[in-house]
């Protein structure tokens, strides 16, 4: 009988002749994995002046692995560096000995870090739900959510924590002590935030509800896997804590609400004026990703609770284990951390890195066990009706489960750009190749967009941009604040000692201008000048009609141009009277 066939095929627990099923549903994981990988890496190698947006801040300080002469006495490259993890230094500088530049190295990454937390995600589903269609929804629903993100794909540290964290949590579940403690490890060295959340985990193992309350749990193992789990994140955090940074302190709460930088069109808003958007929906500061449902078939995982108790209708759920629990501790875990967060701010960075990938690995999950059960009281609805309309049965049956595996394959076909990896192109190829032949201490001061490839593509020093605008460390980002003060007050200024004075403060070698950089549009527009006090008053300037005294010195100073550049040379304005 078909409905029988299909249920053995698609919904039947597995046993020990179900091998070939177990390979079937893995191999079309992979299968997809790999899939959505190469169309990253298609999009990565689309331009070879390419690099994904986050990436810009992450990696192009690594260039001094291959020349370490680059980037001297450099605020932003030291700072970067700096805050970069253990273990993420390492990879690239060993990879970097071997001549793979890290540029190249970060495009093929999220390819190998996909097919990882691929198998991970499948085995984990497995150990709760011992369905493999199961294990191949989260995997794929999984995969969709990662490249429908783009923190895989950004090769920075939050992309290593996806399979490390995967990797904690099926060990766990294995029972597998060491691989468990060497998947913490991993997670300290890439992505330290997440040994709290692993920790709380462990803890919360130690918990059962017997007999109608919380009891502590009698199995030894718990406790030893506890112990050498938190053993293990105590070692690998222990450096970070007494590590002091020289871009220190961090920022507390109170100088944070003082900077407009972390308020509605700040660059790092976090304080917003409804407390749904702070405490809800928030980047920064909110418990809920805003592409938590997406894909949007997730948003199946959120029905698995009211059909558990209905077992009579969903039979499979007789067939869960023991280790549904773990996505209850996962849960209370991050929750935990997040308030943790909000309460120490920004001391544990932000209070939305502990949510956002735990909800994911949640929702991913329990949208597969959701919708495996659903299918499964569908086949044994067809399969136990009456004769005579068996057949009635069995087609919407096949319909509806027809209709639930097209909206989960097909759905990033609707999807524009998918998958959306957010890679920045660098098109001023002749822009680049002029920065390369000065000398590698030059310091580049603009406020263009432009700017922050140049670390990247040209290989050369900048006073400040956007993209490097990061205002959680005190003493990096005073400096930095200062000097995009004076730097749109000296652009701005009719006074034409201000732009010297300014050239000689920072020993400016070349100052980038857009070719529409002195009308008060261009400023006007840009929300992150519009921060600072300077730019409203550079908007208020330019309106009046007065004329930049920089401005002046394009004529005779500009020693490179293209269609929407202009560099002046630092040495020429200085002598201009």
């Amino acid at each position: 009988m078909l409905i029988s066939s299909l249920y053995k095929f698609l919904t039947a627990p597995i046993d020990q002749k179900s091998r070939q099923r177990v390979i079937f549903w893995f191999s079309l994981s992979m299968t997809f994995a790999v899939i959505y990988g190469l169309m990253a890496l298609k999009k990565a190698f689309a331009n070879s002046l390419s690099i994904q947006d986050d990436a810009r801040q992450h990696i192009f300080w690594m260039q001094r692995f291959f020349n370490p002469d680059l980037f001297p006495n450099d605020l932003i490259a030291d700072y970067f560096q700096s805050v970069a993890p253990a273990g993420y230094t390492w990879l690239y500088k060993s990879a970097a000995t071997i001549g793979i530049n890290p540029l190249l190295l970060a495009k093929i990454i999220p390819l190998i870090l996909g097919l990882i937390c691929t198998y991970y995600i499948f085995r984990i589903c497995l150990e709760i739900l011992p369905v493999p269609m199961a294990g191949f929804i989260s995997a794929l629903v999984m995969n969709q959510a990662i490249w429908m993100k783009d923190d895989v794909a950004s090769a920075t540290p939050r992309a290593f924590v996806y399979p490390f964290f995967l990797a904690f949590l099926y060990y766990l579940l294995r029972g597998s002590l060491v691989r468990m403690g060497i998947a913490i490890t991993l997670v300290g060295l890439f992505y330290p935030h997440y040994v709290f959340i692993a920790s709380g985990i462990l803890i919360l193992r130690l918990i059962c509800w017997r007999n109608g309350r919380f009891q502590f749990s009698s199995e030894k193992r718990d406790f030893l896997f506890c112990k050498v789990g938190l053993g293990t994140a105590f070692f690998v955090l222990l450096p970070y804590a007494f590590t002091s940074s020289e871009f220190g302190p961090t920022r507390s709460r109170e100088s944070a609400m003082q900077l407009r930088e972390f308020y509605p069109n700040g660059r790092s808003t976090f304080f917003h004026v409804h407390p749904k958007d702070f405490w809800l929906t928030g980047k920064r500061s909110g418990i809920f990703p805003k592409s938590l449902f997406t894909p949007a078939t997730q948003c199946v995982g959120l029905l698995l609770p009211f059909l558990l108790p209905f077992r009579f209708t969903f039979p499979l759920v007789k067939n869960l284990t023991s280790g549904i629990w773990l996505l209850v501790h996962l849960l209370v875990s991050s929750l935990a951390m997040f308030f943790i967060a909000h309460a120490l701010l920004f001391h544990l960075h932000l209070p939305s890195r502990y949510t956002g990938l735990s909800f994911r690995i949640i929702i991913a999950l329990t949208t597969a066990i959701a919708l495996t059960l659903i299918l499964d009281a569908l086949f044994n609805w067809a399969e136990n009706r009456q004769n005579n309309s068996v057949k009635y049965q069995t087609m919407i049956s096949l319909t509806l489960t027809s209709l639930v595996m097209a909206s989960l394959l097909l759905y990033p076909a609707f999807v524009k750009g998918f998958p959306l990896v957010k890679y920045k192109v660098g098109r001023a190829t002749d822009l680049y190749k002029f920065f390369q032949k000065q000398p590698e201490d030059i310091l580049i001061a603009s406020l263009s967009e432009e700017v922050n490839l140049l670390p990247t593509f040209a290989q050369r020093s900048i006073l400040l941009g956007r993209e490097y605008a990061i205002p959680y460390q005190v003493g990096y980002y005073n400096q930095f604040r200062q000097r995009t003060i004076d730097l749109i007050t000296a652009q701005y200024s009719s006074d034409l000692a201000d732009v010297k004075n300014f050239i000689q403060k920072y020993g400016i070698e070349f100052w980038m201008v857009h070719r529409g950089a002195f009308t008060p549009e261009y400023v006007e527009n840009n929300s992150w000048l519009m921060q600072y006090e300077s730019a409203q008053q550079a908007v208020t300037f330019l309106k009046l009609g007065y004329i930049s005294a920089l401005a002046t010195t394009v004529p005779t100073c500009t020693v490179f141009q293209n269609d929407d550049l202009l560099v002046l040379d630092g040495k020429c304005i200085l002598q201009k009277e």
